[in-house]
């Protein structure tokens, strides 16, 4: 997958047709319509999700986006598909921290409490990334253990994941999960092979997960500082994921900025200067939030 452009005229008016249908809307049901997991994004016997380079676009970018889209968290989603994915996407193209962006959307969800903790869509360069993302499910589930299954992707993308950037290039990707809930610990077997279709006899360390995906991408947490976990155990959620990522995990202080802070993760990752990042958006309250990010 991967195909298309994103600067092509007729994705832009795709996606400005799809993020103007939806930008009055706050009922998310409006915007997400899927009352249940979409067979399109369930990751069950995927054998992989390819990030491929082409003729026209030689040297592919594999981003993932994984949302947390339990509780209160499904606003995120919401934001995302209002305006972030144009925003994300634009800001990509206009600032060129990368070539060629491939997007992936990712659902997070509980492993042990929901029906669909991991949905998946391909990786896309056009507008039928937005046709992916407007198939999520959003579950609104989660549990009482203090925590989401955001190590689910990082299982993925390491394992269920090719992409030519790293094999051809030795370039890594980049993975972003976002939720407001305490760093994971461990997928248990029985859960990876319900949600999987594996045949795993061992549970897998949280840690391990983020260990091998971070072989072939740069992976971050955005800690969500308005969600009620991180709300009302603000440290016990600070402290866990100082301790898992260190200077990767990422601090929100507006989740209308999130995708103003991922484009700047990416250019500082990719050699910017944090100060001059920062300051090159026009947004005092944008400028505010990056700074917040960044740690500057």
């Amino acid at each position: 997958m991967g195909g298309g452009s994103w600067t092509a005229p007729d994705t832009q008016a795709s996606v400005r047709s799809y993020t103007k249908s939806v930008a009055n809307t706050t009922n998310v049901n409006q915007v997400f319509r899927k009352s249940s997991l979409s067979e399109v994004l369930n990751p069950k016997g995927v054998i992989m999700r390819e990030s491929c380079d082409d003729a026209e676009k030689p040297e592919s970018t594999p981003i993932i986006v994984g949302l947390d889209v339990t509780g209160s968290m499904g606003s995120i989603a919401m934001h995302i598909a209002k305006q972030g994915l144009d925003d994300i996407m634009t800001s990509i193209f206009e600032r060129e921290p990368v070539t060629n962006p491939q997007v992936m959307f990712m659902g997070i969800g509980d492993a042990l409490y929901d029906d669909a903790p991991l949905q998946v869509s391909q990786f896309e360069a056009d507008f039928r990334i937005v046709e992916q993302l407007s198939n999520l499910y959003v579950e609104r589930g989660g549990g009482g253990n203090d925590t989401e299954s955001y190590d689910l992707p990082w299982y993925f993308a390491a394992h269920h994941t090719k992409i030519d950037s790293f094999e051809k290039r030795g370039q890594k990707g980049y993975i972003f999960t976002m939720g407001d809930e305490t760093a994971p610990e461990v997928l248990h077997a029985n859960d990876l092979n319900r949600i999987m279709g594996t045949n795993l006899q061992q549970d897998v360390d949280s840690v391990d997960s983020l260990r091998l995906a971070s072989e072939k991408y740069h992976v971050f947490h955005l800690i969500i500082e308005e969600g009620y976990c991180a709300r009302t155990h603000p440290k016990r959620v600070r402290d866990s994921w100082q301790q898992l990522m260190h200077n990767r995990a990422i601090f929100v202080d507006n989740y209308y900025n999130v995708s103003q802070i991922i484009i700047s993760v990416i250019q500082v990752s990719e050699g910017a200067d944090p100060e001059q990042v920062a300051n090159s958006w026009d947004d005092l309250s944008i400028q505010k939030s990056v700074r917040h990010a960044l740690n500057i």
